[in-house]
């Protein structure tokens, strides 16, 4: 069987068809810019709230635990209300929950505090990647989504980079409070400006005629969602499940343990964290809009979806390897380097992950797809950060980690591969193959 070419044949426009789709990517990017500094703040304060504090590494992974099950929960239901709702309404209910939740962390005085706000901004902050998602699904033609999901993805680079320029100036000026509530004020100036000036393709009176056709290729879905239940019943949501399952870990590693690593292992004060984390959050920023645009533009060279795609997540793949040496590295910068890599890579490879949800699915399924996805990653971070905890009170070291890390995209890929060996779209409107159809009991609960 040949592969499945998803290139759909778009609308012949000419050269200009406008580009408000793209003001609306910046302001996906602003959003997952400000959902990694929220996020961000704790790990870059955490080598010093521990010595504040007192609390230990297994304690310190079930502050981040609490995080990633929060974050879990939230998509089991995230993806959903964004589907029924619409992204408009979806996205400020989550932005809104995590920019309280931000600013809760001021009032943390133990581990249990610090616990309970960190749960309650996983809740808000799963909102995002489903909403942007489905946006990005909305906005914009296949061939183009890679790229867009990376532009905005790349903004949980740029969080992370500003988060080690604000955060420690922001602390050592005012305290370490000030810090999360000067974050958490940002999420809430997006929401007031997303509430003002955003509507979808269809209502959206500033679109021209022409962007809009060249957008709207796609016939609108039912207004109905799926559950996860019937969406589980195909291959190509496992694929996605997978995908995020076993990769999404080593970028909550890479968020949550690199400035303990860099503490640790170097030395570096407060202040000193900034400059090797910063250049590690640009190489993946670069990573990130590059592995979308290596995808779209193999597309655009002839290329099926199924081999651009998974061209470019191998490429991406191969980058991450080198990072089981960083542990090792007697020199802070060859460990930088390292690291850097992993993390282009991995902002690479999940630009095409993100965007697999839209590659086989319809409209409107998409936020429920990623929900999914987003849930099974956020379980497997769950389950990493109780590992990493325990290791590293027991040994110290962050050699198996950094292991780990290396190969867990190569495994994935064959996984994906394995589910979807031609990236076929899912058809909702029909049983699975090989799967009879619900018995009416079934499709009446």
């Amino acid at each position: 069987m040949n592969d499945v070419s998803q290139t759909t044949a778009m609308p012949t426009l000419g050269a200009k068809v406008g580009r408000y789709r793209w003001r609306v990517c910046a302001m996906l990017l602003a959003a997952t810019t400000i959902n990694y500094i929220d996020r961000q703040v704790f790990g870059v304060l955490a080598p010093f709230l521990q010595d504040k504090i007192g609390w230990n590494e297994i304690e310190y992974g079930h502050i981040v635990t609490a995080f990633q099950a929060a974050y879990a929960i939230g998509l089991l239901c995230a993806g959903a209300v964004i589907d029924r709702f619409g992204t408009r309404i979806g996205y400020a209910l989550a932005i809104g929950i995590w920019s309280l939740a931000a600013m809760s962390h001021s009032l943390a005085t133990g581990v249990l505090g610090f616990a309970a706000a960190r749960f309650a901004l996983g809740l808000g902050e799963s909102g995002n990647f489903p909403a942007a998602i489905k946006t990005v699904a909305e906005w914009f033609p296949q061939r183009e989504r890679a790229l867009a999901a990376g532009i905005f993805n790349s903004g949980s680079n740029i969080g992370a980079i500003a988060a080690p320029l604000l955060v420690p100036i922001v602390a050592a000026t005012w305290g370490w409070q000030a810090a999360f509530l000067f974050t958490g004020a940002l999420s809430a100036t997006w929401l007031i400006v997303w509430l003002l000036t955003y509507r979808t393709p269809d209502n959206q009176p500033r679109l021209s005629a022409a962007e809009r056709a060249y957008i709207g290729h796609e016939p609108p879905g039912p207004r109905s969602r799926m559950r996860w239940s019937q969406l589980l019943r195909y291959r190509q949501a496992w694929a996605l499940v997978a995908a995020k399952f076993i990769t999404d870990p080593i970028w909550w590693f890479f968020i949550f343990w690199l400035p303990k690593f860099l503490h640790a292992s170097y030395g570096l004060s407060l202040l000193e964290l900034g400059p090797p984390l910063i250049v590690i959050f640009v190489l993946a920023d670069i990573g990130s809009i590059t592995g979308g645009w290596l995808a779209g533009r193999l597309i655009k060279l002839g290329w099926s979806a199924n081999r651009a795609r998974k061209g470019a997540m191998l490429i991406c793949a191969l980058m991450i390897v080198p990072v089981i040496f960083a542990a090792k590295a007697h020199n802070l910068w060859l460990a930088v380097a390292l690291v850097g890599l992993a993390t282009a890579g991995h902002q690479g490879w999940s630009a095409n992950v993100y965007t697999l949800a839209s590659d086989m699915f319809p409209r409107f399924a998409v936020a429920s797809v990623v929900g999914i996805g987003g849930f099974a990653g956020a379980v497997g971070g769950m389950l990493i950060s109780t590992v990493i905890g325990l290791l590293l009170q027991a040994t110290g070291s962050y050699v198996p980690v950094f292991a780990m890390a290396g190969f867990a995209y190569l495994f994935a890929l064959i996984v994906v591969h394995l589910l979807v060996p031609r990236l076929q779209p899912a058809r909702l409107d029909e049983p699975p193959p090989g799967n009879p159809p619900p018995s009416p009991i079934a499709a009446a609960e």
